[in-house]
């Protein structure tokens, strides 16, 4: 998989758990841990994504 292609998927992934997030909190059911979890997901996405930016692919 390229560079460009990954980053691309990554994307995605971090727009669908953006997604998933927001529905979330819209419904107060929703467990508070489940809450803080896609807000970690996705800030590990957002992290990853930045690291390939820079060109740095150490975890």
């Amino acid at each position: 998989m390229s560079l460009q292609s990954h980053l691309v998927e990554l994307k995605k992934r971090h727009s669908d758990l953006e997604r998933k997030l927001e529905e979330a909190m819209r419904h107060p059911s929703t467990d508070s841990l489940e809450i803080a979890s896609l807000k970690r997901q996705k800030l590990q996405l957002k992290d990853q994504i930045e690291r390939l930016r820079s060109g740095s692919t150490l975890h």
